[in-house]
């Protein structure tokens, strides 16, 4: 076979590098200009103040509400209709009330949203408990409507400030009073008020982890290595942002072409590896595939200088280079996940230009490559909220777990945080493990400049898709890229919207294969053969065909039953050599020696 090109292989190590510690210094994007001599006081004043509001700028809440109620105030049309609405609101809730007997309750007039989940006990539907229910959602449901978008509002804003109104409502809603909860009421008079004093053990107990930020060790069951990230492999290679597994093969033959597994590093990458049958990874060997997969370290204060660029040449390029010397003489098929995702369309993109023709394929999953309609992490970011960020990265070093994790959590609080609040604290319920909710606690941090530089770069300038994304000084295209494309999305993934997602089909000319598959974006990759009420869409664009708009694809596209793996599976066959011996683990003689045996060192960092 034709040998392809390649570049030459950075250092090889058995460990990690040495960070030198350094004081912290202002980042380079957000840095004050030097004719200002007191640019550093002012910048830890910043950072002092987003310490304490959480990461959250002050300044652009007022901007959002000011921006929303001086629109809403010269639009006395739009004053009169939320008043009509009102009323209709209150004469529905007037005619629920009187209508409402035991022996025949009302159909009610407001429902709850689809991901809402606190009012689904019986008990609501019996009064007084529906009139407190179906007074709360007339609420919201006015709310919903006077932030709709108004003529000269920016949408943003508009949004935001929906957001903003649905987090105040969460507040007050009457599932979270125990004397309105008609499910805490029984569960106490059930119990004597066990329910309420397990409950406040759980809230002592979660007040002093969270003040603390003490690592949680997974429970029994769920031991990393042993239950979870547990597919036979070995670390064959480290540096100090990742390390590469190799998995040892399951088959006689495997196909030529190797994969390699790119998560974000905003995760641990056993999102693809979590228990043996719904691993992904685990299920890709299974299918005759030599797989590598990164795992990306946990970044420490003294790692705050790691840039976007450090994770594309010492990260996916240092893996690539491994794998070549591994499997030599071969192309390899790439899944990108994620900020993984992009991060490995920036790298295909990079090699195209570079003339790099190593990636037999390119599949990317729940990854954006535009960010204009990047889906509800956008209410987070403007140019206030990005400037806040940088100024407590500046003093820390790096965005913390908790800050991430609570801007994941808003965006669906009434499920992550209220309805787990009150299972937890006024049911005594304790959480019950799952393999996917001790990854999701399995927090890590962003590097304060490559954190800044992929909020800039991507979400606030669209850099990638806009052709002003420069590598190594030089723009990069993804209209360069000749590998065959799998693009998935997930039908309710609220971080990497579908649509945003299927925008890589307007950006890219190459053959590129689009699967839609149902769940969010986590639960849509989770997918694995046997997993019940699954179905997906899949359609193919031959390269230089014309662009087809997401809604027409959706309306023309019939769904499938069943896991969207076997459909990626056969797409990889069809794009791989034919079979062939499984090589080594590692290559000793080339400087890639097994080091340990997977998971590897890394994903135990906290």
């Amino acid at each position: 076979m034709r040998k392809t090109t390649h570049s030459k292989a950075p250092r090889k190590t058995g460990g990690p590098a040495p960070m030198p510690v350094s004081k912290p210094q202002p980042l380079p994007v957000e840095s004050e200009p030097a004719q200002h001599p007191y640019a550093d006081i002012d910048q830890a004043v910043r950072g002092a103040v987003a310490q304490a509001t959480g990461g959250v700028s002050p300044f652009a809440l007022v901007e959002t509400w000011t921006d929303w109620a001086l629109h809403l105030s010269r639009s006395p049309g739009r004053q009169l209709e939320l008043a009509e609405h009102a009323r209709d609101n209150a004469l529905k809730l007037m005619d629920f009330s009187a209508k409402s007997v035991p022996s025949s309750p009302p159909e009610s007039p407001f429902t709850p949203k689809v991901y809402d989940h606190r009012f689904t006990d019986p008990g609501w539907q019996d009064m007084p408990f529906s009139l407190w229910q179906q007074g709360f959602l007339a609420t919201q449901d006015w709310w919903d409507h006077a932030t709709e978008d108004l003529r000269g509002l920016r949408k943003q804003d508009s949004d935001r400030t929906r957001f903003l109104v649905r987090q105040l409502l969460d507040t007050v809603s009457p599932s979270n009073f125990p004397w309105l909860n008609p499910e805490i009421l029984k569960e106490t008079a059930t119990t004597g008020g066990r329910n309420l004093a397990e409950g406040a053990v759980h809230a002592a107990d979660d007040m002093l982890h969270t003040l603390s930020q003490a690592h949680t060790p997974p429970p029994e069951g769920y031991q990393l290595g042993k239950d979870l990230a547990c597919t036979p492999g070995e670390v064959v290679y480290r540096n100090d942002i990742f390390e590469l597994l190799q998995y040892t093969p399951q088959t006689g033959k495997v196909q030529a072409e190797p994969v390699l597994i790119v998560p974000a590093w905003i995760m641990k990458y056993y999102i693809l590896d979590l228990s043996p049958h719904n691993s992904l990874i685990n299920y890709l060997v299974g299918q005759g595939f030599t797989v590598f997969a990164i795992s990306w370290c946990n970044p420490t204060a003294e790692q705050r200088d790691l840039s976007l660029e450090d994770y594309r040449k010492r990260g996916v390029m240092a893996a690539l280079d491994a794998i070549s010397a591994i499997v030599p003489d071969q192309k390899i098929h790439v899944n990108g996940y994620c900020l993984g995702g992009t991060m490995m369309a920036i790298a295909a993109a990079t090699m195209a230009r570079d003339g790099d023709d190593r990636l037999a394929s390119i599949t990317l999953m729940a990854a954006q490559v535009d960010f204009t309609e990047a889906g509800e992490l956008l209410l987070f970011l403007d140019e206030s909220q990005v400037a806040f960020l940088e100024d407590m990265m500046w003093a820390q070093g790096y965005l913390d777990r908790p800050q991430m994790a609570r801007a994941f959590a808003s965006i669906r609080a009434e499920d992550l945080i209220y309805t787990r609040a009150v299972q937890r604290y006024f049911l005594g319920k304790d959480d019950l493990p799952t393999d996917i909710g001790v990854w999701n606690a399995d927090t890590t941090r962003m590097p304060a400049r490559m954190h800044s530089e992929y909020l800039r770069s991507l979400f606030l300038e669209n850099r990638l898709s806009g052709g002003r994304f420069s590598v190594e000084g030089k723009v990069i295209a993804l209209k360069d890229i000749a590998a065959p494309l799998f693009v998935i999305g997930t039908e309710t993934d609220h971080i990497a919207p579908w649509k945003s997602v299927y925008k890589t089909r307007l950006f890219t000319d190459a053959d590129l294969t689009f699967l839609l598959t149902k769940s969010g974006h986590n639960g849509g990759i989770l997918s694995e053969p046997g997993h019940p009420r699954r179905h997906y869409r899949v359609g193919h664009r031959a390269e230089g065909a014309l662009y087809v708009d997401p809604d027409s694809w959706f309306a023309q596209t019939e769904p499938k039953e069943g896991s969207w793996w076997p459909e990626w599976i056969n797409w990889l066959n069809g794009k791989s050599s034919g079979m062939t011996t499984p090589p080594p683990m590692g290559a000793p003689a080339k400087g890639y020696p097994p080091l340990e045996p997977a998971p590897g060192a890394y994903i135990h960092q906290s």
